[in-house]
């Protein structure tokens, strides 16, 4: 009887030391106070030890269930382990405003707007532009004979423009010439020259056509070496074709003109002007 009276006793105290350690401490301190007040006693060091450690007497419980999970720094063992002493141990519930930053928004819509912008200058300054091919004229002819067969033969220079209205570069592969003569090829050349032309830039670019006409045009032989005609014009059609490649595209740009050609004599042709410039 005796042994079972100490264990309730036990019991008893460790429960009435669980129920001061929830009450709080204002409340403690004033039924202290009465008490003291009632019995003329002075609270001594040692009953506050005495209830301190009933207190730490109890162990650390962890209740796991449905709606807990286990601590995530002590593991549910109730202590930190050394060398994290000093730090803290914080739990924030999701509707925390502090979980919710007042400039996300700001944020989010400053990288859509930054996003749109890089977009839009990389299709300004990417967009395929046109490349123009103006055909300047032609620049000169070397006129020379063929007694054997009746033929003339021509070395025409003709110059062109090509215009590169990209803001990036652009390279010309090759350049291509054909001269006509009565509906008849009598020349042809292909330069394979790989000019590039810078962004917003021009070039001039000169090219030599070797034409023919041959016996079966012998009626042009004695056209062109008629000594009472001063001035020897036929009429040829330029053909020309520029093929140019830029960011990994080929494409062709081609021009067809009919052009004055004095085929009296060794001549020589200047621009547009239809200044003849005759050799002696």
């Amino acid at each position: 009887m005796a042994g079972l009276w100490d264990t309730g006793l036990a019991v008893m105290n460790r429960i009435m030391g669980k129920g001061f350690s929830h009450m709080p401490p204002n409340n403690l301190k004033d039924e202290s106070k009465e008490t003291n007040d009632t019995n003329g006693l002075i609270p001594s060091d040692a009953n506050d030890e005495s209830r301190s450690g009933d207190v730490s007497h109890f162990p650390y419980v962890e209740f796991t269930g449905k709606d807990s999970v286990t601590c995530a720094t002590c593991q549910g063992t109730g202590r930190i382990p050394r060398g994290r002493e000093n730090q803290l141990v914080a739990l924030i519930p999701y509707s925390d405003q502090r979980l919710r930053p007042r400039r996300t928004k700001l944020y989010v819509t400053v990288s859509v707007i930054v996003c749109l912008l890089l977009s839009c200058l990389c299709v300004f300054f990417l967009f395929p532009r046109s490349v123009d091919v103006q055909y300047v004229g032609v620049k000169s002819v070397y006129v020379s004979y063929e007694e054997s067969d009746h033929s003339v033969l021509l070395n025409i220079t003709n110059t062109i423009n090509i215009t590169n209205k990209n803001f990036y570069s652009i390279k010309v592969d090759n350049v291509t010439g054909q001269v006509q003569f009565s509906k008849t090829v009598v020349g042809k050349v292909k330069l394979s020259n790989g000019i590039t032309i810078g962004p917003l830039d021009e070039k001039q670019i000169d090219y030599t056509v070797p034409a023919k006409i041959g016996s079966d045009f012998d009626y042009m032989y004695s056209y062109c070496t008629l000594p009472t005609i001063k001035v020897h014009n036929i009429v040829l059609v330029m053909q020309v074709t520029v093929t140019i490649s830029y960011l990994g595209h080929p494409e062709q740009l081609s021009q067809e003109v009919y052009q004055y050609v004095d085929c009296g004599g060794n001549s020589t042709h200047l621009g547009h002007s239809g200044a003849t410039l005759k050799n002696p």
